[in-house]
């Protein structure tokens, strides 16, 4: 049979998030009309999370778009639905809505779960952060607390926000002519210590400079409201207000092996998944333990490229080589951050207020960064 002939590769992706956009847009780029892509995810819309940081300052809303659209625009099939169980022997999912799909190859981008770790604390979740936060700013504004901690986990997920946070809370604290005492609680050895020496002591004196007091190397429990035990030491902070960050854990898949605690997805260096033929995984739901929307990018594109060669199109997989791009939301201008990611640790790290990239935006992605580009200036026109 000529490759005319050959019926498409069928490629089913599993999420709607940057990595699962990314792949699809990689797969369209590299293989064309060699597959035929299903994209399978629970919710209906795109949302740009990094920028809803933004929100609980009277900020306009992060960015969203319609999914069916965006993977209509991409030449691929949408269905809102759920990947809850994966038969890897005969190539085939079970979806939430009773559906069995077949696949020739499956990229599994489900992003991961997140849970509260202190009982007496305010854990943020960006998909409802305005609601959460914004009765504690207007506090901040009018009076009403006077000392607040930010708090992160022992499992740390991305620590971006944590820091943006404590940033714009201390500006809305100075523009309203209010004081407000800020404690920042971290068990990194520095601020930002996974991007590197340069960007830690850039960030750590924007903290000193804000006010903003930094305890890194802490553990921290919180055994009552208001209170922050901190490890070693045996040191307790009083506090009118504890806003903290989550844990992150895998999603049990059935069919789908996990690793160590956080049950999150082995992959090897293509993301291909430790121990399964064709199944692949990207994002928040891998056990590399950078949980961010660019480096969630960079794993699609390595499986993109994997399963693009695989459909039969002249393709040389190239493995996975995380280099970590941020924007930090809070100082006079926007830090743009940039690290080689070895060991899961930064390297050869940069800090600027001018871009070290190309795009001015807060995800980095080879295929998605300029598709949503066009798209948002299609909509502004």
């Amino acid at each position: 049979m000529s490759s005319a002939d050959r019926p498409p590769f069928r490629v089913l992706i599993a999420g709607g998030g940057v990595a699962a956009l990314e792949a699809a847009l990689a797969l369209r780029a590299l293989a064309g009309e060699l597959v035929a892509t299903v994209l399978v995810a629970p919710e209906p819309e795109f949302v740009y999370r990094p920028m809803r940081v933004l929100e609980p300052f009277a900020y306009p809303a992060a960015r969203r778009y319609p999914l069916a659209d965006l993977v209509s625009d991409i030449g691929a099939e949408f269905r809102e639905d759920a990947v809850k169980r994966v038969d890897p022997v005969n190539r085939s999912v079970f979806t939430a809505g009773g559906n069995e799909l077949s696949y020739d190859a499956l990229l599994l981008a489900p992003g991961a779960t997140l849970r509260p770790r202190f009982e007496h604390a305010l854990t943020i979740d960006d998909s409802r952060l305005d609601e959460q936060l914004h009765g504690l700013i207007q506090d901040v504004e009018d009076g009403y607390v006077s000392k607040l901690a930010f708090v992160a986990p022992t499992r740390m997920p991305w620590p971006l926000p944590m820091y943006e946070l404590a940033l714009l809370t201390a500006r809305r604290a100075w523009d309203m002519n209010t004081e407000v005492s800020i404690t920042l609680v971290t068990p990194e050895d520095s601020p930002l210590a996974i991007f590197g020496p340069t960007v830690s002591q850039t960030v750590e004196r924007l903290l000193v400079k804000r006010g903003i007091l930094t305890i890194p190397s802490a553990h921290a429990e919180t055994p009552e409201p208001g209170q922050v035990s901190l490890h070693p030491g045996a040191r307790r902070l009083q506090v009118d207000r504890v806003v903290a960050l989550p844990e992150l854990f895998g999603r049990e898949i059935p069919g789908v092996p996990r690793s160590g605690a956080g049950g999150f997805i082995p992959v090897d260096l293509h993301s291909g998944v430790v121990g399964l033929d064709r199944v692949y995984a990207a994002g928040d739901a891998t056990e590399f333990p950078v949980k961010h929307g660019g480096i969630a990018a960079q794993q699609a594109d390595a499986a993109a490229e994997a399963i693009a060669a695989l459909a039969g199109a002249p393709v040389e997989p190239r493995p996975f080589e995380p280099i970590m791009r941020a924007i930090l939301l809070g100082a006079d201008k926007p830090l743009y951050l940039q690290a080689h990611i070895t060991g899961g640790h930064g390297w050869s790290s940069d800090v600027s207020e001018d871009p070290l990239w190309s795009a001015e935006v807060k995800i980095v992605a080879r295929y998605l960064t300029p598709f949503l580009e066009t798209r948002d200036r299609a909509a502004v026109r």
